[in-house]
This record gives structure tokens, C-alpha cells and sequence, in this order.
């Protein structure tokens, strides 16, 4: 399935969600600037707050997939894809590299970040949050929002992507406890390649909608 844009399929997962959730106490937390360009469309329809999850994925050389993930408080996970076994080794061989990493990431989300407040973990508290992304290849991003999300009481943990691999789909079902997809596919080339318009601002655009979502509520 292809979309003419992100804002147009925000608008297709709201329509398939406003039912069940639009007086439910949700709250819809982006995993990307292009996810917050879906997210806004659900947020707006639910009439619920919006806000951005900031993660950095870590590589190793030659290796196909990253190793981990890290998310804008340091919270860390290794990525499950991998094996204990084949992630012992990655340790034992790059640990040096792998701890570098993670604080030149943190440091590289913080920049990001700026003078916008870090999301605050109580305000998920008791909440059905809604994970939104614009495209799923592999599902890791999923693994690294709910390390974040382990130690908060919330309600629950549904994710709502317009596109997702086969891959990216089947860890959805070990994370989270319900999900919206519009288009499971097969041989995922790339999460551009299903919009024809990229609609992604840049990010100090990204951030002043999610601070204005509920101006946006319709």
C-alpha cells in the first residue's frame, strides 16, 4: 500500500482507532519526526496529548543491524534480533565502542533535544499510550520504547504504524498489547518509499506541533 502522505494515512489509522478510543484516557508518543506527522493526525482526533520519543539506534562495523538502542533518559536495549549468545560476543569484542557510543548518542540527543522539555515519564503514568511511526522495517524502535516505557505504570502499550515489515510485525506482538497496521509488507524497501509526498519537516517544526496538538483537536 501506498500513501500520498503521512498526513493522509495519520488520518486512515485515526479513523480505525476514534471508535474505541476517542473518550478512553490516551496520550500518543511519536517515535520519530515522521511519526509525528501520523501521531498528530491520531492525537488530534482523539483529542489527547502528543509527545516525542528521541532514540538513537548504535551500529558495529559490518554488521548489518544495529546492536542496540538508546532513548532520550539512557535507557538501553540491546536489540533482540540478535542472539544472548551472538550479543555476549558483541559485548566481549566491542564493549570500549559500544559505551562510547552510548554517550555520544545521549550527547547527540540532548543537542537535539535543545531548550524543548524532556518528556516526563508521570505524564504516561495510568495511560493507554499510543506508539506511532510512519514505517516499521525491523521493530527494533519498538524494543527501545518499551525499555522506556517498563518502569511506568501504564494502562496500555498499542502501536499504530501505517507500514511494517513481516519482521517488525511479529515483535509487535511480543511488546505490545494491541496494534493498528494498515499494510503488512513482504520485502519492506524503505519507509520513504511507500509516501509520495515527504512531508516531514524539519524538527523545531516536528516539536512546535507536538506542543500545539491540542489546538489541533477536531
Amino acid at each position: 500500500m501506498y500513501f500520498a502522505s503521512r498526513v493522509q494515512a495519520g488520518r486512515m489509522l485515526a479513523g480505525r482507532m476514534v471508535e474505541q478510543y476517542r473518550y478512553e484516557n490516551c496520550i500518543v508518543l511519536a517515535l520519530s519526526d515522521g511519526g509525528a506527522m501520523v501521531g498528530a493526525q491520531i492525537a488530534a482526533a482523539l483529542h489527547c496529548a502528543m509527545e516525542l520519543l528521541l532514540t538513537e539506534e548504535i551500529d558495529l562495523p559490518n554488521e548489518p543491524d544495529a546492536v542496540g538502542g538508546i532513548a532520550e533518559d539512557g535507557s538501553f536495549s540491546f536489540n533482540p534480533f540478535y542472539s544472548p549468545g551472538v550479543i555476549d560476543e558483541f559485548v566481549s569484542e566491542y564493549f570500549q565502542f559500544i559505551e562510547a557510543e552510548k554517550l555520544s548518542k545521549l550527547q547527540k540527543l540532548h543537542r537535539q533535544i535543545g531548550e524543548t522539555i524532556t518528556l516526563k515519564k508521570s505524564l504516561l503514568k495510568g495511560h493507554n499510550v499510543i506508539l506511532v511511526s510512519d514505517g516499521l522495517k525491523s521493530g527494533f524502535a519498538l524494543d527501545i520504547a518499551a525499555s522506556f516505557l517498563k518502569p511506568i505504570a501504564v494502562e496500555k502499550m498499542i502501536i499504530a504504524t501505517p507500514l511494517a515489515s513481516v519482521k517488525a510485525v511479529d515483535r509487535m506482538h511480543v511488546v505490545a498489547d494491541e496494534l493498528y497496521v494498515l499494510s503488512v509488507i513482504d520485502e519492506y524497501i524503505s519507509t520513504e518509499h511507500y509516501y509520495d509526498k515527504d512531508d516531514v519537516p524539519d524538527h523545531d517544526t516536528v516539536v512546535s506541533t507536538v506542543q500545539k496538538i491540542i489546538m489541533n483537536w477536531h
